[in-house]
């Protein structure tokens, strides 16, 4: 089953009610609401997207590691996913088909890396529940999300429903700001360059994993 049709059985069930959920209509009504008006705004238009240079970062791995972007792309090509949290269940589901996904993309050379504004601790316990053999790097106050143009500020009536739901994001991120990224896939070359953007302020889409593959074998084969 692809990583969308996973995503796809997970919201029926959640929007139809069925536990462990078992939320009510007006939940996710605040929730489709939220989403159309992230869309409505254009701001996915604005992330950074193939052909500009990506942004370079060094962030803290959950062991306190510093991973740079620079040394990753002396390496090869970089697969990066923005992460919103271990709270977020459709971000889950996607480290897991990217987990199963690394070694086609270990044949090109590539690093896999997420990017999260959460903590260390709640990084040590997504790698964990999910069975991840790659980092998630913690971006504090989003500013590496904010640099790729994916960070957003969350409408006052989502910080409400995020509160009644018990998604106390200051607490997991660290930072009072109630802003998080929007989910974003990307591949980078060696020189820096942007070779695939995916970006989605529909939490609920999200990018195969295999779609990566011919990018990095374009990569791979323009270095040759």
């Amino acid at each position: 089953m692809s990583l969308q049709a996973k995503l796809d059985t997970f919201k029926a069930d959640f929007e139809a009610g069925k536990p462990p959920y078992s939320v009510p209509r007006s939940v996710i009504e605040t929730m489709h609401r939220a989403t159309a008006e992230l869309i409505e705004s254009g701001a996915a238009s604005r992330a950074k997207k193939a052909g500009d240079l990506a942004p370079s970062f060094s962030l803290k791995d959950p062991e306190s590691n510093l991973v740079s972007s620079v040394d990753l792309l002396k390496r090869g090509p970089l697969v990066l996913s923005f992460y919103r949290g271990v709270w977020c269940p459709y971000c889950n589901m996607e480290l897991q088909a990217l987990e199963a996904a690394k070694p086609a993309f270990d044949k090109y050379g590539a690093s896999l890396v997420a990017i999260s504004p959460q903590i260390a601790p709640n990084s040590r316990k997504s790698m964990r529940q999910n069975k991840l053999s790659f980092p998630i790097l913690s971006d504090v106050k989003g500013k590496v999300g904010a640099a790729f143009g994916l960070r957003f500020s969350l409408p006052d009536y989502l910080i409400q429903l995020y509160k009644q739901l018990r998604n106390d994001l200051p607490t997991f991120n660290d930072d009072p700001s109630w802003t998080l990224p929007m989910p974003a896939r990307y591949v980078i070359g060696q020189d820096g360059v942007i070779l695939y953007s995916e970006v989605n302020p529909d939490y609920t889409r999200r990018p195969e994993p295999e779609d990566m593959v011919p990018v990095l074998q374009r990569a791979v084969a323009v270095k040759a």
